[in-house]
């Protein structure tokens, strides 16, 4: 299949995931279209079918305003690391932006992850509310670290499981990717250019960051869209 057949497969699956009511079908839809991602990315024949097309980009992503920005960035970041791409940020007049350089194919499956993941992560945290706006917010901003390290995990399972299934195929074989990572290392040092550490994010509240590390463990991964459902707004 191709990089845009491969998407719209995993779109399918799921709406099928968003549209039924048992959590175990949900999950199993949901699995499925993580190890497709993950599949296809290493395929041998995809690479040298598809070798042209594939090229190294830079992408760019909205992270908004305000005190939840560093929490998407470490959610985009463990999404980002799963497929070997590089992540820097910068500050504008319009909010915060994510530069993210790979591979073409490898971005679009990071970027419709992380859309869908942070939309998920935002519906749960919208219905959360503490004493005061204060708390609140902060409490929203530790589940969303938290959420965040929890499906770096499940991202980094489902690809070494993807990598384990390649290499015990007979007629399989893992293409290069160290190689590969590489590539969009020395491509991200020209592409980025000078490029500086931030300053490490204040602490997040163990509580609310238990609560979102749980809280992913069994998300619909790679979800395209949630129209109907809230985004993360102020802590009221």
């Amino acid at each position: 299949m191709s990089d845009h057949d491969v998407l719209r497969k995993v779109r399918k699956l799921l709406a099928k995931a968003e549209a039924t009511d048992n959590p175990k079908e949900a999950e199993a839809f949901s699995a499925k279209a993580a190890t497709l991602i993950a599949a296809h990315r290493i395929d041998p024949g995809r690479l040298a079918r598809d070798h042209a097309a594939d090229e190294l980009t830079v992408r760019r992503v909205p992270m908004g305003r305000g005190a939840y920005v560093r929490a998407r960035l470490a959610l985009l970041q463990a999404i980002a690391d799963t497929h070997d791409a590089e992540l820097v940020w910068h500050s504008g007049p319009d909010g915060a932006t994510a530069l993210v350089a790979g591979f073409t194919a490898d971005l679009d499956a990071v970027v419709v992850l992380y859309e869908s993941l942070h939309l998920q992560a935002a519906s749960q945290m919208a219905t959360v509310r503490r004493a005061t706006p204060a708390a609140t917010q902060r409490w929203r901003r530790a589940f969303l670290f938290g959420f965040a390290s929890r499906i770096g995990e499940v991202l980094q399972t489902v690809r070494r499981r993807a990598e384990t299934g390649a290499r015990s195929g007979s007629a399989s074989r893992l293409p290069d990717l160290p190689a590969r990572a590489e590539r969009v290392r020395a491509y991200a040092a020209t592409a980025f250019g000078r490029v500086v550490s931030a300053a490490a994010p204040s602490p997040a509240l163990a509580a609310g960051w238990d609560h979102g590390h749980r809280a992913a463990a069994g998300v619909d991964i790679g979800r395209a869209r949630l129209p109907q459902r809230r985004a993360i707004g102020p802590g009221r």
